[in-house]
């Protein structure tokens, strides 16, 4: 009898898209109130800094994004706020936020967002990965002091993956915001649209949020009939990419169209069409005669128009 698995790639798709990666063991199981402060205890204890949104770091070959605890404490560190992301193979990874009247940017030290860093190449892949742990973390901790049901401020607990109430008694736990991402095909055609924010001659795959209730297959029907008319049948899952920015998780599918005809959302997208899968092929070349092209490879929409157009 074959494998219930057999005709799975030997690499997961997900593996080729930006910010996957993170080998950090989370180690969920063991986190306690007192986790941090054990982490910190231990020499070999490492932190990724924020300034606001954006990393912190060391020029060099390769760039260095991990601090000690003192050179932390140096920077104005709350040894309160900070998270414990896992452990590694050499220490306990953690992060913070810096105060916002740290002086930070020098020759020794630079900053730089987490988008244009993975765009252009700027950080090891062995550290995207844990940086958008830690981005998505720690924004979610500076976002939720106060308590939604009662107004009391929070107390972070558990290594920062959990915030309590002392008012009301509530307990507040991370969130994740999922995204269908998808490329509609029909034959040898798929669809692609455009927002106006996009680079010039720049298209990319439909995309929206998940809803309350929604199962994946009817967000990607749904989404795809919203921005552009188009009736959706099969679905096909591809792969998923942790987005920090602050918080998704995109998730990636092929479907089908049953219907042709696009009519488009423009308050959602500036042009929305057909593009045949020899097109698309040049678009990944770089050699489309109108200079269009897709996505950022770091981004899943390149991977799954990339897959489709490439496939045999």
């Amino acid at each position: 009898m074959a494998s219930f698995f057999e005709g799975l790639p030997e690499r997961e798709a997900s593996t080729l898209n930006g910010f996957t990666g993170n080998v950090i063991d989370r180690q969920s199981e063991h986190r306690t109130d007192d986790s941090v402060a054990l982490a910190l205890a231990d020499n070999a204890a490492r932190l990724y800094l924020f300034a606001a949104d954006k990393a912190i770091y060391r020029p060099g070959a390769p760039p260095d994004p991990l601090f000690n605890v003192g050179e932390a404490k140096e920077f104005g560190v709350d040894e309160d706020q900070i998270i414990l992301l896992g452990r590694a193979e050499d220490g306990p990874r953690l992060a913070a936020t810096l105060p916002v009247s740290a002086k930070v940017e020098s020759d020794e030290i630079k900053i730089l967002d987490l988008r244009t860093m993975a765009m252009e190449g700027a950080m090891s892949l062995d550290h995207m990965g844990a940086l958008a742990q830690a981005r998505s973390l720690s924004h979610w901790n500076q976002r939720n002091q106060f308590c939604g049901n009662c107004g009391t401020k929070t107390t972070m607990v558990s290594g920062g993956y959990r915030r309590d109430c002392a008012g009301c008694k509530s307990q507040h736990f991370p969130r994740t915001d999922p995204v269908a991402i998808m490329l509609v095909i029909k034959g040898e055609r798929c669809v692609l649209g455009r927002k106006s924010i996009f680079a010039p001659g720049q298209y990319a795959c439909l995309a929206g949020f998940i809803e309350p209730g929604e199962t994946i297959e009817d967000a990607v029907r749904r989404e795809t009939r919203e921005e552009s008319g188009i009736i959706v049948g099969r679905v096909r899952y591809f792969a998923s990419q942790p987005w920090p920015f602050p918080t998704t998780l995109m998730i990636g599918c092929h479907c089908e169209a049953i219907s042709e005809e696009i009519t488009v959302d423009t308050t959602e997208l500036e042009a929305c069409r057909w593009f045949d899968r020899d097109e698309v092929r040049r678009m990944i070349a770089d050699a489309h005669p109108d200079a269009l092209k897709l996505t950022n490879p770091i981004a899943i929409g390149y991977r799954i128009a990339a897959a489709w157009a490439n496939a045999e």
